[in-house]
């Protein structure tokens, strides 16, 4: 038994996948501003679906429940969470997009899953994605943070880090992550630093790693939508800490160490995660 199930194409033979990449994003607490599940939908666009995920044994629906529509005081169609691997086109290249909420249970089941699949579909690397809350202002280019399975994977100006020991509670993507690097499969991980005062999505941390993403595939990938939003989101901040002098004064201490910093510390991260976990819920953000 396994907790996929692959989707039949549509009738016409499919061309054979070309070096696959598979690209993986869930939300949670390693998806600040939704960064990563919005990069991850951008690149899969819509792209065929090649395998859905077993829902009633990964989602508690409790903490997860599906969403109801009703029209006209009518309960009309009900929206499931999904999990998902659908096929996209980036280049020469194909790959492989795994997006969905975190699942909230067997973990390790869908792990084994997970790298059976990959194994199956020819999959020659791995590379997940996510965004963590840090000390950085919107007002410069987002950083980015690497792990690699391996030294030398990560390329251009993705940098592994930080450095020393850093202990997180761990997220699916990350046990997945280090299943796949343990069959020899290379892994690396890009990880967008999102300002921690900022509320809501943020599409520039998602143009970030879609960028990333095409350099590691040697293809630009249009993000035309995405840099429209971010320019919204980017006025909506501008215009919040114009009117509140703390804020403003705040923001400008952010920019003079992202200026002079190579990036955070251990223990400068830790705290950021922490307090973004104890907020997710309450409000001291900023609007966005």
């Amino acid at each position: 038994m396994t907790l996929h199930r692959r989707e039949a194409g549509n009738g016409s033979a499919e061309p054979p996948l070309v070096e696959p990449a598979l690209i993986a994003a869930f939300d949670g607490w390693v998806d600040a501003g939704s960064a990563a599940t919005a990069a991850a939908d951008h690149l899969a666009g819509e792209g065929r679906v090649v395998a859905t995920f077993d829902a009633d044994s990964l989602y508690d629906y409790r903490a997860r429940r599906p969403t109801l529509e009703i029209v006209d005081g009518r309960p009309g169609e009900l929206t499931w969470p999904e999990l998902r691997l659908r096929r996209a086109r980036v280049g020469s290249r194909d790959i492989l997009v795994l997006s969905g909420p975190e699942p909230d249970f067997r973990w390790h089941e869908l792990t084994g899953d997970l790298v059976a699949l990959a194994r199956e579909l020819g999959v020659v690397e791995w590379v997940s994605l996510g965004a963590i809350p840090a000390g950085v202002p919107h007002t410069r280019p987002v950083p980015l943070m690497g792990t690699e399975s391996q030294p030398g994977l990560l390329r251009g100006d993705v940098t592994p880090g930080p450095a020393g020991v850093l202990r997180v509670p761990a997220a699916a993507i990350s046990v997945i992550d280090l299943a796949v690097s343990a069959t020899g499969l290379p892994t690396v991980g890009y990880f967008a630093q999102v300002p921690h005062y900022v509320s809501g999505p943020y599409p520039e941390a998602s143009i970030a790693l879609i960028r990333a993403i095409g350099r590691r595939l040697g293809a630009q990938v249009p993000v035309d939508e995405l840099e429209e939003e971010a320019r919204t989101v980017r006025s909506r901040l501008d215009a919040a800490v114009a009117v509140d002098e703390a804020t403003r004064a705040y923001v400008e201490r952010l920019e003079v160490a992202a200026d002079e910093s190579s990036g955070p510390s251990s223990g400068d991260l830790i705290g950021e995660i922490e307090r973004f976990l104890r907020s997710q819920d309450g409000g001291g953000n900023l609007p966005n």
